[in-house]
């Protein structure tokens, strides 16, 4: 398994495939990178006083919170940064901060516009 996630963040740091980029960084700078957007984005959701957990039950709770989605959006938004081959500056560092904080403002005012809670069977409306 290990071997698998040194794979995938390798291939992930590899540049100058087609030309794209005069400069690669390395699997460390890539894994720092993902490590700060996982941080950021959960310190922000935190102070924008999105809860650390969703309501209970949490098995079908469709609460947001800080531990998810949050960082699970910020993730997928960088990662495709990454494979466009574009890290800003600090090798992805501040991209990693922006996308971080951006995560959060996301989930906090635009997620449930975007993915909306479904119906109640028994009521018929939003739960």
């Amino acid at each position: 398994m290990f071997d698998l996630v040194y794979n995938t963040i390798f291939f992930a740091s590899y540049g100058n495939i087609f030309g794209l980029s005069n400069i690669t960084i390395c699997s460390f700078d890539v894994l720092l990178a993902y490590i700060v957007t996982i941080i950021v984005s959960i310190i922000v959701a935190l102070v924008l006083k999105i809860p650390l957990l969703p309501s209970k039950p949490y098995r079908y709770s469709f609460d947001v919170s800080a531990l998810y989605p949050t960082p699970i959006i910020a993730i997928g938004i960088f990662s495709i940064f990454l494979v466009l081959n574009y890290t800003f500056m600090y090798n992805g560092l501040v991209l990693a901060v922006v996308i971080g904080v951006l995560s959060a403002l996301f989930v906090k005012y635009l997620f449930d516009f975007v993915f909306p809670k479904p119906l109640d069977e028994d009521k018929g409306e939003d739960i």
